[in-house]
C-alpha cells in the first residue's frame, strides 16, 4: 500500500528517502542523498538541494529553496518563497511567514549559510539572516541580521558576533 501522494511532475534525485503520508507536489526537486520523514507536505515549486535532512511534519508552502546540507526539524513551516543557504541548522516548530499585516505576500525570509535557527523561533516576512549567524530558542526575528551575529530576545536584538 503506498501512503504517499507523489507528483508525476516532482523531480526526485538518487538515493532519497521518502517516509510515510507524505505529499510531494508538481515541481518539487529533491537532491540526492536526502531524507524526507513521514508526514512531510512539500508543495509546488519547493527545490531542496543534496544531502538535505527534513524532519516529520515540516511543510513549505512552495516556490522555497532549500540549499544542499540543511536540516530542517520537525513541525517547521518553511513559508513560501523562504530561501535557506547551504550548511543550515533549522532546530524544531521554526515558523517563518510571508504576509505582511495587510495579508498581501510580499516574499519569505532570505537564510543565508552556517546558519543555526533555534526551536520555535519565529521569523517575518521579508527578512534577511546573514550568513553564520545564530538565532536563539524562542526569539522573535523581525529585522535583518547581519552576518556572524547571535541574535535572540521577542522581538530579537544583537547579543554579540559569532566569532
Amino acid at each position: 500500500m503506498n501512503t504517499n501522494i507523489i507528483s508525476d511532475k516532482a523531480i526526485i534525485g538518487l538515493n532519497v528517502e521518502i517516509g510515510h503520508f507524505c505529499i510531494i507536489e508538481d515541481d518539487v526537486i529533491i537532491g540526492d542523498n536526502t531524507i524526507i520523514k513521514n508526514y512531510v507536505e512539500l508543495r509546488k515549486g519547493t527545490i531542496i538541494g543534496k544531502n538535505g535532512y527534513i524532519d516529520s511534519r515540516v511543510s513549505s508552502s512552495g516556490n522555497c529553496v532549500i540549499g544542499n546540507n540543511v536540516t530542517i526539524r520537525y513541525d517547521s513551516i518553511i513559508a513560501r518563497g523562504v530561501k535557506i543557504g547551504d550548511n543550515t541548522y533549522i532546530s524544531p516548530k521554526m515558523m517563518s511567514n510571508n504576509l505582511d499585516t495587510d495579508m498581501h505576500q510580499i516574499g519569505g525570509a532570505d537564510i543565508g549559510s552556517n546558519v543555526f535557527i533555534g526551536t520555535n523561533c519565529v521569523l517575518q516576512h521579508g527578512i534577511k539572516i546573514g550568513n553564520d549567524s545564530i538565532l536563539g530558542s524562542m526569539s522573535f526575528i523581525n529585522k535583518n541580521v547581519p552576518e556572524n551575529e547571535v541574535w535572540f530576545g521577542n522581538p530579537a536584538k544583537f547579543y554579540k558576533k559569532n566569532e
